[in-house]
Order: structure tokens, then sequence, then C-alpha cells
């Protein structure tokens, strides 16, 4: 019986898999087939002209190199040219920075007595790290492009700090990142609440579902890293000891910014617990150089008064700072406390009687405590939040601002304009930001910590020094400028403050006639702008310093820098003679030249009828044509040499190609030097730019 093949094949398949697997099959082996071709064909022009064409193109390439190596070459004027870049580059790129830091040096301002041992404490603000968030719509080449130069800004800017003025302590003013609060987390919480959907700028909301997806806790991971390699890996260029009678170094980068957490009700918990697990706590309490700094996470603060309170309960995020600030005057007497034991040379921590007691008679009303109440120590207080407190529309941020100098005042008053709009503080708010923090939560601040002599904060960018109204204490604020050249301000900064507050053993201040305690400095940094504006100003002068060099050349018969033209210096690189010794033939009467001639002469008159030929120097047989004829008149008549074109390029490479001496024209000698000026305007322009391009990128590379 004949096998039914209705739904098969002969060999059991369906019809349709037996069909795909055989030009599945078929796919490959012509794929394979193409591949093993491929590779026969190129070992066959290797073996072939390919070995030929490398060896010339190796030889051509040293025989270049060799011509450059020269002295006369080395010491040309492009290469003046290029040594000039180099040092203007090493000095925008490198010295600049350690210039503008050492004129800030401590030394310069502080005014303290002699003998003092100040405690000196730098401030960063904003660095904001440039991530996809920043510039989202640019293309990819110059993204990355923008993370590496603001990057070597901010390194070079903290390797200078570091190495010339070597702070005991450095501390962080937020905003470490610039989209840290888009990416998500590894545990979820990450969406925004439906209350808050649709209030994102329409040029974010667009790639915000690209960020959710694209971005996440691995790239959250990547920028705590590059945070780390900036601000970390360099902190220990101001080397690992602190100055006289100081504690020790710290560098303390917790408080958050809202491009950290968010602002207000858009602050994410989870958020926040992943910054506060690899930055610290975001309320804190340090004594530092018998000062007390209170760090307040004043964004989830504002969470408490914002107007969405209404719509949903937000206590998950505003409920931690409150509980902080409750707490907060004890916490500052206890650490107070205990800095004054160490200095007094005791243990920093109560030790308790130990003895065993029955459980219903324990009683823990009256045990031992570091907080002593208001008559313990209390060390003069420091405010950090993130953002701004309040202050009235319009009050002036002083002459230091850089964005607007204060407006003039009219004659005869001395006070400052107020209120000047441009000078001042703008206030305003929208997504996931508020310049400034309310009026309650400002006051707030300040009554819950209590002995608030001075204020730090960042957020706004540019410089401004403001003394607030009673209700705030009189407290003195600074706005410290962002270390980053990306934030829209010229002239980055970062704020140095110098701390010295002697105290007797019970902690109480020695200053005398209640003198402060702090001083401040503000120290400017380079503007990288002004050092792109240099760069393309002397590319400009270059150029046309080299274009009047380039007609400088035929007309005082200088020495040309282009070797297109130039006679060869060491001979080609292949021989345009070839000496070569032959025996003389006794059978036909004639000879080949000796060692002496060339072979690119004529043989010998002593010829027969019959033509001979020479083919890659060696002889061959007599021609068969009889034809009587001229040596060299003929296709097979008189000696031929075979010139390999592709080993030999005519003298063209050493500028030895022959051709017949004609008499000169004035249009010919025109159109000459015309082509030498071009000729040495593209190669000097050349060798110029990308030597200084490539000594650029280097120090780009290096950081």
């Amino acid at each position: 019986m004949a096998p039914n093949y209705a739904n098969g094949n002969a060999y059991g398949l369906p019809t349709s898999s037996y069909n795909n697997r055989a030009a599945n099959t078929s796919l490959a082996e012509t794929l394979l087939s193409a591949l093993q071709n491929l590779l026969r064909q190129g070992r066959r022009y290797w073996n072939g002209r390919g070995r030929i064409v490398a060896g010339n193109l190796a030889m051509q390439g040293a025989h270049h190199v060799s011509r450059n190596l020269v002295p006369r070459r080395l010491l040309s004027f492009p290469h003046l040219l290029v040594a000039l870049w180099m040092l203007v580059m090493l000095y925008g790129e490198r010295w600049t920075f350690t210039s503008k830091v050492q004129s800030c040096d401590w030394d310069h301002w502080e005014k303290w007595p002699a003998g003092a041992t100040p405690h000196r404490l730098i401030f960063v603000a904003d660095p904001q790290l440039i991530d996809p968030h920043s510039y989202p719509g640019r293309p990819w080449p110059l993204n990355p492009l923008t993370y590496t130069i603001t990057d070597n800004y901010m390194r070079r800017s903290y390797r200078a700090l570091q190495k010339e003025l070597q702070p005991d302590t450095v501390m962080f003013l937020g905003d470490l990142f610039d989209g840290g609060r888009e990416w998500s987390t590894a545990h979820g919480g990450f969406e925004e609440p439906e209350w808050m959907k649709g209030e994102r700028p329409a040029d974010e909301a667009k790639y915000a579902k690209q960020w959710s997806k694209k971005y996440g806790e691995d790239f959250w991971l990547q920028e705590y890293a590059r945070f780390g390699g900036l601000f970390y890996d360099n902190w220990r260029l101001g080397g690992l000891f602190p100055g006289k009678w100081q504690r020790g170094k710290k560098i303390i980068p917790s408080l958050p910014g809202n491009h950290d957490l968010g602002f207000g009700p858009g602050v994410k918990p989870m958020v926040r617990k992943r910054f506060s697990a690899y930055f610290g706590e975001t309320n804190r309490v340090d004594v530092i150089g018998n000062h007390t700094f209170v760090s307040v996470d004043a964004l989830s603060l504002s969470a408490g008064t914002h107007q969405k309170m209404e719509r949903a309960d937000l206590s998950e995020i505003y409920k931690p700072v409150h509980d902080f600030l409750g707490e907060v005057k004890g916490t500052k007497r206890r650490l107070a406390a205990k800095e004054v034991r160490f200095w007094r040379g005791e243990s920093e921590d109560l030790s308790y009687n130990h003895k065993v007691e029955d459980i219903s008679d324990a009683s823990f009303k009256n045990l031992p405590s570091l907080d002593q109440g208001e008559d313990g120590p209390d060390f003069p207080t420091i405010l950090l939040s993130h953002v701004p407190l309040y202050r009235e529309p319009g009050t002036p941020c002083g002459p230091l601002r850089e964005h607007w100098p204060p407006a003039k005042p009219p004659k005869g008053q001395t006070t400052p304009v107020k209120p000047d709009m441009r000078n001042a503080l703008h206030i305003s708010a929208g997504y996931q930001y508020q310049n400034t923090l309310t009026e309650e939560d400002s006051v707030r601040l300040v009554k819950s910590i209590g002995n608030v002599v001075h204020a730090f904060s960042g957020d706004d960018h540019d410089y401004c020094e403001v003394v607030h109204s009673s209700s705030k204490d009189n407290v003195r604020e600074i706005t410290v400028k962002s270390l980053s050249m990306a934030m829209g301000v010229p002239t980055p900064g970062f704020q140095m403050v110098s701390l010295y507050n002697p105290i007797d053993e019970n902690g109480k201040s020695l200053s005398r006639d209640s003198k402060p305690t702090l001083q401040t400095h503000l120290c400017l940094l380079p503007q990288q702008l002004s050092t792109f504006a240099t760069y393309a100003v002397l590319g400009i002068l270059t150029v046309v310093i080299l274009v009047i060099r380039a007609f400088l050349v035929p007309a005082l018969n200088l020495q040309p820098f282009a070797l297109d033209g130039l006679p060869p210096s060491n001979g080609a690189v292949l021989p345009t003679h070839v000496k070569a010794k032959f025996e003389a033939d006794p059978e036909e009467g004639y000879g080949l030249p000796t060692s002496g001639h060339s072979t690119s002469k004529f043989l010998s008159a002593r010829t027969r009828g019959r033509g001979a030929s020479i083919t890659n120097g060696a002889a061959r047989g007599n021609s068969p044509n009889t034809k009587s004829g001229k040596w060299g008149w003929g296709e097979t008549r008189g000696p031929r040499i075979e010139i390999r074109r592709d080993v030999w390029d005519g003298g063209r490479s050493d500028g030895t190609l022959w051709q017949a001496a004609r008499r000169p024209t004035w249009r010919s000698a025109l159109q000459s030097q015309t082509a030498l000026v071009g000729r040495e305007i593209w190669t000097t322009t050349w060798r110029v730019a990308w030597m200084a391009l490539g000594f650029y990128a280097y120090l780009t590379y290096k950081g």
C-alpha cells in the first residue's frame, strides 16, 4: 500500500514544517557559503596584491613620518602655534582653577585674634549632575559631551578647593542630582498620585513614561557612583587630618534638594528612603567647631502647609520632619554636652550604675541624662535648608548677586533700594519647586530650633544675602552659589565659612563683647564661557596668521611647510633606477648593461634583428617578431620594464614625478604660486587644528 502523504511528507513531518526547515537550512547554507567565499577571496587578495599594497602603504607612511620628524619641521611656525594653543588650554582647563581658588585663601580674609585655631568649612550648593532629565530634547552626541564638560568643571574646581584650601569640613546644600526624583526605586511606590497627574510641564510630560521605563534603580546607582567619583574620591586630596584642635575631617552630603526628592506633596517616601540610605539622615544635628548645625528636610516640611493638604493625607511625607523639630532642642543640648565632656577629657556617653532590682520596684524617672535643660550648654546654631526662608517680594540680595546688581539709590539715600525686584530673589512656585518656604514654615523652623544665628541655603544658584525680620529672630541668611557651570549663572562659586568659638569647661563662649563667632567669604570660580570665548578668538587669529604666512611664502621665498612640491630630502621611497649586472650572451653577441649602467638605457648597439625584452629585471627570450624597428617602438620590440602601479605611484609621493621641461609664463607662474599658497593654508591650518583638538580631547579625557 502506498504511503499517505496527504498531511505530511516522506519524513513524517507536516508539509509546512518540512518546508520551513528546508528554507531555514537553505538560508543557513547560503550564508555559510557566502562567508567561506568571502574568506577565500580575502585570503587570495592578501596573498597576491594585498600584501604588496599593505607594504607599499607602510613604506609610504614611514617615509612621510620620517620627513616630518626632522628639526626643520618640528620647529616650524605651525608647531609654534600648536605650543601656544597647548599653553592657553592648560591655563583654561587647569591652571585658572588653581589661581582662582588660591586668591580665596583663608589668610586673605580671616580676621581672628592672634593664635586662633578656627574650624574651616566649605558649603557646596547645587552640583546638580546633568543627566537625561536636564536636556531631554538634545541628540545623543551632545548630551554625553555636556555631561563630560560640566563634570570636568566641577571636578577641577573641587580638586583645587581640596588641594589649596584643605577644609576641615565640606557640606552640601542639596540638589546633588538633576533628575534624582525621576528614577524609579527598586521597591515600588514611585507612581505619582492621581491628584498630581497633569501638573508636569508639557516639555517634560512627553518624556516621563520613557524615563520611568528606561531609567530606574540601576541608573540611580550609576549616578551615585558618578557623584562619588567627583567628590568622595577627591576629598582625600585635602589631607586626611584636620587643622589644629579640630576633631576630624568630615564630608556631609545628606541635605536633599527638590531635584533629589521633589517638593511638598510631590516627595515620594520611597525616593526619600533611598536617598537617606546612601547619603545619611535628611534631618540631622552636627556639632562642628563649637557650633551646632541643624540640617532640615524643608522639602518634606512644606507638605504640611501645602494647599493640597485638603485633597490628600500627606502625613507620611511631613511627619518625620515634624517629629524631628519637636525634639531638636533637646538633641542640640545633648550633643553640645557630649562635646564639652570630650574637651574635659571625660567619656562622651553617660555611665549607669549596674545593679539588680525587681522590675516592680524599678523607677525610670530619675535616670541620668546629658540634657541639662535650659541651663545646659547650647552652641550658636546654624540652620541649613535647601530652600531659602521666606522674605518679602523685592527684598534686595546685595551687591554680590550676579544676575542683577542692586539698583542705584536716589540722591541722598544711603540705604539700599527696596523693593528691588531685579536684585531680589524671585518668589514663585511650580511643579516640584518653590523658590522660598512659606512664612509659616520659615517661622516654625527658626523658633523650633532656637538660638539660630545664621542660615545657609541653596536652590537659587546665585548669591543672595538678607537679614530676616524679627519674626524670624533677625537671622542672617546666605543663599550659596551653585558649583556647576550649567545652572544659568556665568560665574559659579562656593561659600567659605570660618568658625571660632572658644568655650570654658561648662561650654560657655569665651568670646568677648558678643563678637561674631562666624566669618564667611564667597569664592568665585572661572567663567567657562569666557574660556570658550578665548579659544574662539585665538582660533580666528590663528587662521588669519596662517593665511598671511601662506602669502608670504612665495613673496619672501620662505621655506614652505607643505610637503607637496618639496624636493626629496633622502631620495624616493622606491629606487628610480636599478643597478644590475648580467653576463653577456656569447651566442647572440651582445649583452645587457653592467653594474655601472641603468637598465632604463638602451641595450648595446651590437644587436641582431630580433628584439629582446626585460620584465621585472629579468632577461626574456628573443621575440618571435622579426620586423625591424627602433628599440622601444612597437609592442614587442625593444626592452620593456613592467611598472607595478600598485607599488610605485609615479613619484607623486616624493616629488620625483618626471615632466618635460617647459618655458614658464606669467600665467603658469601665477598658477604655481596660487597653488603653493593654497597648499600652505590647508596644510598649516589642518596641522594646527588636529593637534590642538587632540590635546583638548586628552585634557577632557583626563578630567
